[in-house]
């Protein structure tokens, strides 16, 4: 697993717009992590780096919001399992109409959203003054981008 450091959101959140220029249609990013943990600080940065209509706020209330690219690229699909009580109920939200042509990133989506695809990348936020990110990369396509991030 590698992980990175930040000493502020907008760290993490322009360490999440690098992430954002790499990802491509298919792409299922799963973040877990603690309230406050920045996973939506993350996502933010994400839709930065891809390029997409915001604003990016939480979905808790919605489950998902989908925003699409103002520069040609996939739209990204934001994703909140907060609510949700297991795989099952994020199929009947019916995102994987959306995963081929989309970035998906599903806030709380450890022990969920693992059944969405083959590969995957998994980020595990812990902390809060100091935020860190862990990532484990599942499948070849997100183990070169793992190791093409900073």
């Amino acid at each position: 697993m590698s992980t990175w450091t930040f000493a502020t959101a907008d760290a993490l959140q322009e360490w999440g717009a690098g992430l954002g220029t790499l990802l491509r249609a298919g792409d299922l990013v799963i973040l877990t992590g603690g309230l406050g943990a920045g996973k939506t600080t993350l996502t933010q940065g994400i839709a930065r780096g891809m390029g997409v209509r915001g604003p990016i706020t939480s979905p808790t209330f919605v489950i998902s919001r989908t925003h699409p690219s103002l520069v040609g690229g996939p739209p990204l699909v934001h994703v909140d399992a907060y609510r949700l009580s297991g795989p099952a109920e994020l199929d009947d939200v019916d995102l994987d109409t959306d995963l081929e042509d989309a970035v998906t990133v599903v806030e709380w989506g450890g022990g969920i959203a693992e059944s969405l695809s083959s590969q995957r990348l998994e980020l595990e936020l812990t902390g809060d003054l100091d935020r860190r990110v862990g990532a484990r990369a599942v499948g070849p396509r997100f183990e070169q981008l793992l190791a093409a991030l900073p």
